[in-house]
């Protein structure tokens, strides 16, 4: 395990959550898709209050819904536990490139999103967030001082919903009810 003072640009894909067992495996929550495209991005890097620490996970195995992991040089589950709760990171150029009309949900975050009422267009906040719920994808909206309100507000990220994504805009346009 090594420490560096300059990486790439990083983005969370994960998280350690617990020990498994006592030879020193964790449980991963995978924010990935497919939960085990997590090891496809090596290598991890975990940020802790001294700095981002690059680690090596050369095992791994499905467990249940998630994964569990073996981190290099780690065999016991006291040292093991030292890892636990903290988010894995990789450099954001190792994802594999989209289409167009695709975007990563980090790209989501902080674009302003706007609606169109009677000729009028409407800021109706931030992207905060995103939630899966099955069915759909919804982005997260919370006002702000220069939106139409402060309230937050659920938008299906579908077809349906939002008509255009401009990242470099930093804009999303939606066909919304800017009072719902």
């Amino acid at each position: 395990m090594t420490s560096t003072t300059s990486t790439p640009e990083m983005l969370v894909v994960g998280r350690i959550t617990t020990v498994f067992g006592i030879r020193g495996w964790l449980k991963v929550f995978s924010y990935t898709e497919n939960v085990e495209s997590i090891f496809d991005y090596q290598p991890w890097w975990i940020d802790l209050p001294g700095g981002l620490k690059q680690i090596v996970a050369d095992d791994f195995k499905r467990h249940g819904d998630g994964v569990v992991v073996h981190l290099q040089g780690v065999d016991d589950r006291d040292v093991a536990r030292t890892w636990c709760q903290h988010n894995i990171l990789v450099a954001k150029n190792l994802l594999p490139s989209l289409t167009n009309a695709e975007h990563y949900w980090h790209q989501l975050v902080g674009l302003q999103v706007f609606c169109q009422e009677q000729g009028t267009e409407s800021r109706l906040g931030i992207v905060d967030s995103l939630l899966e719920t099955g069915a759909n994808d919804v982005l997260v909206v919370i006002g702000d001082k220069d939106s139409i309100d402060r309230e937050e507000r659920m938008i299906p990220y579908s077809k349906e919903f939002v008509v255009n994504v401009d990242v470099s805009e930093r804009r999303i346009d939606v066909v919304w009810d800017p009072h719902f």
